[in-house]
């Protein structure tokens, strides 16, 4: 899913703080999850709303408000309610009979909230200790002005995806080729020491009979254990840690019939080319909302988009005609050896594996770097559940939220396809494991409603950067832009003239030094 789209699903809007409050009729239509019937209120117990806005969530959340209120003296209602305008549909609602208790939202949007009195620091039950339960970009995400203002619900980030197939298929053929080579040096060496055999017609009978080119390539033969072992070996050494570890496979693979791309991602989405430069630039601290933490134009980001630029050249990918969804489909039919993915992907492969659509093994690696000497970092986005500031029964709220982020979460992912932002969670897939660890040490979106837009000027500059711009001026004058915007006033970067690389030795250098 692009950027754009789960900005929008998630109700992605313009509100800034001190909201109008106006007295008025709640006219917006709203849904309670499972059943449009459920009164208002059941057996005496007080009534808590749940509003949430992705529709998939409604399984999940109606079995944990039934499982909840079996052992307590609350009522939780979901609410599913449109995504547009919602923090200011959740004020309006505010002033009504059926407030919103609590709420799901990014943590992008929390600042707002909190600003509006509409999310207010939680306060879980006595000897809840949020940070040994949730993973700590998750409390980074949901921390503003060093208050926790919501329970970190789910996570989405990027990591690299492959096609463990091909790549299991290359180790075997280095293992075969290497064990070639050792039979070719033996039968040297045997050769070297006794001599030829001569046999009738002078065949030389002390060389073993190699297979030709047409035998290798007929059905592979059966590996023994240490073959396995070895292929296994090999398998893990091909892993890419680094952007140049997959140039280098792309310069020597010999890639079977089908495949078109080595190496193909989104490169019109700032979700899957935000890593690039995540590790080189700071955009509010890391719980994104200091606005004293500003650091986008320097040498590393400068080093790194240039890196990013010289990949257009060594893969030529189109931004007119590439697509996530696009790409994730030439992978499912084999087409794409490696892509920069997020967790949706999962389920994706998995249907398509059921479905007999998908005939290869899969893996996820955590985001390579681009080289040993510059690191990457991935843009993540968590979702929350805050506690309306307006509510009657805020305590009873931080109770269920605790329940539904850290309690009841073992089957979110089974239930909707979210990947739970708890610790050690059990996901039932270990890629959703390697999503995880990419989360833990991913930068989250920020929360900065001064800086609101930066993502789509990111955006702009990694397409015109893609596309032949100066990496250094651009994003000078991202900076600009984005200081001016926080401080009111005009800004000047002072542009910076980049190091020299120094130039590689020729071989005639090399003989000079050595001579």
């Amino acid at each position: 899913m692009s950027l754009k789209k789960r900005l929008k699903s998630i109700g992605m809007i313009a509100v800034v703080a001190g909201l109008i409050y106006v007295v008025a009729i709640w006219g917006t239509r709203v849904e309670t999850a499972g059943d449009a019937e459920m009164p208002f209120a059941s057996e005496g117990k007080d009534t808590l709303y749940l509003w949430y806005t992705d529709e998939s969530l409604t399984s999940y959340l109606s079995g944990a408000a039934v499982t909840y209120n079996e052992t307590h003296d609350v009522r939780v209602v979901p609410v599913l309610t449109s995504g547009l305008e919602y923090l200011e549909t959740i004020n309006e609602a505010s002033l009504t009979e059926e407030v919103p208790d609590m709420f799901v939202v990014s943590h992008d949007s929390l600042e707002k909230a909190y600003l509006a009195g509409l999310a207010e620091e939680v306060k879980p039950a006595e000897g809840f200790v949020m940070e040994n339960t949730y993973i700590g970009t998750g409390i980074q995400a949901a921390t503003y002005k060093d208050k926790i203002i919501g329970y970190p619900f789910y996570f989405e980030t990027s990591s690299l995806l492959y096609n463990k197939t091909y790549l299991e298929q290359m180790a075997q053929k280095k293992v075969e080729a290497e064990a070639d080579l050792e039979a070719a040096q033996e039968a040297e060496k045997e050769l070297e020491e006794n001599g030829p055999e001569q046999g009738d017609g002078g065949r030389d009978e002390g060389m073993p009979d190699l297979p030709s080119q047409s035998a290798s390539e007929e059905a592979p033969l059966e590996l023994t254990e240490e073959e396995k072992l070895l292929v296994e070996q090999r398998m893990q050494e091909l892993l890419p840690t680094t952007i140049e570890d997959i140039k280098t496979i792309a310069d020597s693979y010999d890639a079977p019939e089908g495949v078109e791309a080595i190496f193909k991602w989104d490169v019109t989405d700032i979700f899957y080319n935000y890593f690039f430069i995540g590790d080189t630039i700071n955009m509010g601290g890391e719980a994104g909302w200091d606005i004293s933490q500003i650091d986008i134009y320097n040498e590393n980001a400068i080093e790194s988009m240039r890196a990013y630029e010289e990949l257009n050249q060594f893969f030529s990918i189109d931004t007119s005609e590439i697509a996530y969804e696009k790409v994730i489909d030439e992978f499912v039919s084999g087409k794409v050896i490696f892509t920069v993915a997020t967790t949706d992907v999962i389920a994706k492969l998995e249907q398509a594996k059921e479905d007999g659509l998908f005939a290869f093994e899969y893996g996820i690696l955590e985001t390579p770097d681009i080289d040993d000497n510059i690191s990457t970092r991935s843009l993540s986005m968590t979702n929350c559940v805050a506690i309306n500031g307006y509510g009657e029964h805020r305590a009873e709220a931080n109770d269920f939220a605790r329940f539904l982020t850290a309690e009841y979460s073992n089957i979110l992912y089974a239930r909707s396809g979210k990947v739970s932002a708890i610790q050690n969670a059990d996901y039932g897939y270990e890629a959703l494991q390697v999503f995880a660890k990419e989360y833990e040490s991913s930068i989250s979106m920020p929360k900065m409603i001064e800086t609101s837009n930066f993502w789509v000027q990111l955006e702009v500059v990694f397409a015109q950067v893609w596309d032949g711009a100066d990496a250094n001026m651009e994003l000078k004058h991202l900076s600009e832009q984005m200081i001016q915007q926080i401080t009111g006033r005009e800004y000047v970067e002072e542009y910076i003239r980049e190091s020299e690389k120094p130039e590689e030795e020729t071989e005639s250098d090399e003989q000079d030094t050595e001579s």
